[in-house]
């Protein structure tokens, strides 16, 4: 007692230390270890609350604005969308509204989803269009460092990490219209001065612009779907659809770098980059605006006009706006997700790592099929092809599993009421063949082996890579509705920088482990990953219920679906009091 008396008088009063008291000396160190730990976990539980508290009241404001856009109510003058001033008219969709993007004509839709394919296979395109022009690049402007020789395309990868962060949320506030339209004309701008290139520096700086402006559609156009698909089913096949684009453009590019490159020089690569982007322009131009919000402002600002009353608002025009309200939310909102949500890490660290590895490929298939066998630069590019079928045969398997799971809700199975049922099996298929065509490509890549057995790999890889991406993408979708496009965007930002930076380990991996080793280790990583769709399936519920934003749009629309059996209640009761009168 009197050890500990000293070490506590100690503490309160340092010049008084007992420093011949052993106690004193082992306790008074630990004392101050706890009072630090104290003060961390206060630290850390203001920050938790603060998060915490801004995702409340973001999910709140989205959720405001998306329910008054789509509650059924009169225009312009209803009660029912009148608010706290007797004056102000807040308006919102009629029911069956042909403007409702919900209730567009499926050939109209069918539009919105082929354009969006054709904006997001340019941008993708332009990612590893310089892949089999590196060699003559590098010539040109006198680069001899492999680790230099990686930078043109992770720059364009790097912006593919910044435009998210900015697009994603920047549609859910100014429309996905504008947001896609300057993107792209951005885009193409860039990719025209990449071919006018004067030197190595200017052309990095061109590839990052580039790959800014790019990232638009990869972070928006999930969004754009969930804006016109209410119907998850329609909205799975729809971003099916999309991931076949994000395939088909990174594949092509080297086919065509690798056969142009040689004959007409480096730049042509990117004069073709710029005609296949001159083209889509045209039906870019004749994308619609999907967002409710937006479109309900502008019939708002008509009804103002038309109708001489400054009084009729929609509901985005009453939300809190300004820069610190961008700043502190909307563009925060990404980021919040990827540390404070467990189903956007999750997602995103699985993602991350098969899109890193599939960026990596670019940079391994060269040492394998041109070091190893002997190929020429173009005859290379080909080897990515099996990959492309792989993907299609993905799209294929998705739609088959689309009809089963659509048979199996109208025999109202128990397990399609589960959420997680609905995607995720398909990760649980395309985990594992991603692994297989991994170790695959690993152990068949040797010169006593002909080059079709290894190029071969690429089909489980490529079924594998969109399958994965397919349940885990709509998994986001479908679980965070509203806030798709931040989640996608946390998506996207946090895949593109596994994409930039893995790459730059192909070369040191491959020549130190050799292709075996190299592959095997990259399988082993997948293989850890695959655990998540799996774990999402056994405790999905239970982690959604742990989220802000799940819990909250959960809560809401439990409480409208109350609303709306009260409301028909009460229409059946007064339908029986009116009865006998009728009678009579």
């Amino acid at each position: 007692m009197a050890s500990y008396t000293k070490s506590h008088h100690a503490q309160q009063d340092p010049e008084s230390r007992d420093v011949e008291s052993p106690l004193a000396r082992e306790l008074l160190p630990r004392c101050r270890y706890s009072s630090n730990r104290l003060q961390g976990a206060e630290i850390h539980t203001r920050l938790s609350r603060i998060v915490s508290g801004i995702d409340q009241s973001d999910a709140e404001e989205r959720y405001k604005i998306e329910a008054a856009d789509n509650k059924i109510t009169s225009l312009p003058a209803s009660d029912a969308t009148s608010v706290a001033s007797t004056q102000r008219r807040v308006i919102s969709w009629e029911r069956n509204d042909s403007e409702n993007p919900f209730n567009w004509s499926s050939g109209r839709k069918a539009w919105v989803v082929l354009v969006g394919m054709l904006v997001v296979v340019n941008s993708t395109m332009g990612s590893s269009l310089p892949s089999n022009a590196i060699p003559f690049i590098s010539a040109d402007f006198h680069i001899t460092s492999s680790y230099a020789q990686v930078l043109p395309i992770s720059m364009y990868l790097i912006g593919y990490v910044l435009g998210p962060l900015l697009f994603g949320p920047l549609s859910e506030t100014f429309g996905r219209k504008a947001i896609m339209t300057s993107t792209f004309l951005a885009y193409t701008i860039f990719t025209m001065a990449c071919a006018l290139s004067p030197n190595w520096a200017a052309l990095l700086i061109f590839r990052l612009l580039t790959g800014v402006n790019a990232s638009s559609p990869i972070s928006v156009i999930g969004g754009v779907y969930a804006d016109m698909y209410e119907n998850p089913v329609t909205r799975g096949r729809a971003m099916a659809v999309f991931m076949s684009g994000t395939c088909v453009g990174p594949l092509v590019a080297p086919i065509i770098s690798g056969f142009i490159s040689p004959v007409k020089g480096w730049r042509w690569t990117f004069w073709i980059g710029l005609m296949v982007a001159g083209a889509t322009l045209p039906a870019l131009a004749t994308l619609p605006e999907t967002f409710g919000p937006i479109l309900l402002a502008k019939r708002a600002a008509k009804l103002r006009k038309s109708t001489n009353n400054p009084n009729i608002f929609a509901p985005i025009e009453l939300e809190k706006k300004g820069w610190k309200q961008m700043a502190t939310v909307t563009l925060t909102r990404p980021i919040r997700m990827i540390f404070f949500e467990f189903i956007v890490l999750a997602t995103c660290l699985y993602l991350s790592l098969a899109y890193g590895i599939f960026y990596l490929f670019f940079e391994a298939y060269p040492i394998i099929f041109r070091d190893l066998y002997g190929q020429s630069s173009g005859i290379s590019g080909l080897m990515f092809l099996p990959i492309g079928g792989g993907s299609v045969l993905a799209v294929l398997l998705f739609l088959w599993y689309d009809g089963f799971l659509r048979n199996a809700q109208k025999q109202n199975r128990a397990w399609t009421r589960k959420e997680e049922a609905r995607r995720l099996p398909l990760a649980c298929v395309g985990g594992p063949l991603y692994v297989v065509s991994l170790f695959w490509l690993g152990w068949t890549a040797r010169l006593d082996v002909p080059f079709y057995v290894p190029m071969l790999a690429g089909v489980p890889f490529g079924m594998g890579f969109v399958l994965i991406f397919m349940a885990l993408l709509n998994y986001l979708t479908d679980a965070y509705e509203i806030f798709a496009a931040s989640a996608m965007a946390a998506s996207s930002c946090c895949r593109s920088l596994a994409g930039a930076v893995l790459p730059f380990a192909a070369t040191p991996m491959f020549a130190r482990l050799g292709v075996d080793w190299a592959c095997s280790l990259l399988a082993f990583l997948s293989l850890g990953m695959c655990v998540i769709p799996f774990m999402f399936l056994w405790k999905g519920d239970v982690i959604r219920e742990g989220s802000k934003f799940c819990n909250f749009l959960k809560e809401k629309k439990q409480k409208e679906l109350e609303e709306l059996e009260r409301e028909r209640r009460d229409m059946e009761g007064l339908g029986s009091d009116e009865a006998p009168g009728e009678k009579a």
